[in-house]
C-alpha cells in the first residue's frame, strides 16, 4: 500500500477513535483523554494508538483499562467509518513524549539558572594577569629575540 494511503488510514482512525471516546464511550474509569498519533503498519493490519491523560496515575491505569474494555467497540466502529475488509487491530499506548517534554523544559531552566548565576559571579571579575597572556610576533620587543 501507498505511504499516502496509510497516513489517511491513520488519520482516519484517529478521528473515529477521538469521537467514540467523547461520545460514546461512557465508562466511568475513562479519564480526559487526547489522543495524539495513530500509527499503522504498511499492511495496515496493525494500528497503535497514542493517547495522554490528564491527571495522576490512578487515573492513567483506570483510563487504560477502559480503553482495552472499549477496544472490541471501538475496532467495530473503526470497520464501518473506513469500509475496508481487514480492519487493523488496534493497541492503545501511553504516550509519554509530554511527560518526557516536561523533564527537559525543567532541565533546560536549571540550566539557564546556573548559567545566570555563572554570568553574575563574573560581572565583576577581572583577568588574574594580563587580559591577553599570548605574545604576539608582531610586538617590537619579541622581534629581537
Amino acid at each position: 500500500m501507498s505511504n499516502a494511503r496509510v497516513r489517511k488510514v491513520a488519520d482516519r482512525i484517529r478521528v473515529v477513535v477521538a469521537e467514540m471516546l467523547e461520545r460514546r464511550i461512557k465508562d466511568p474509569r475513562l479519564g480526559f483523554v487526547t489522543v495524539t498519533d495513530v500509527r499503522v503498519s504498511g499492511d495496515t493490519q496493525n494500528a497503535s494508538v497514542f493517547y495522554t491523560v490528564l491527571g495522576e496515575r490512578d487515573q492513567l491505569e483506570g483510563t487504560a483499562a477502559a480503553l482495552e474494555s472499549a477496544k472490541g467497540l471501538i475496532r467495530s466502529e473503526v470497520a464501518k467509518q473506513l469500509g475496508m475488509r481487514h480492519v487493523p487491530t488496534l493497541e492503545f499506548i501511553h504516550d509519554a513524549l509530554p511527560e518526557s517534554a516536561r523533564a527537559l523544559d525543567e532541565l533546560l531552566a536549571r540550566a539557564r539558572a546556573s548559567d545566570a548565576a555563572v554570568a553574575a559571579s563574573a560581572a565583576g571579575a577581572s583577568y588574574a594577569g594580563e587580559a591577553d597572556p599570548y605574545r604576539r610576533p608582531s610586538d617590537p620587543d619579541d622581534e629581537e629575540e
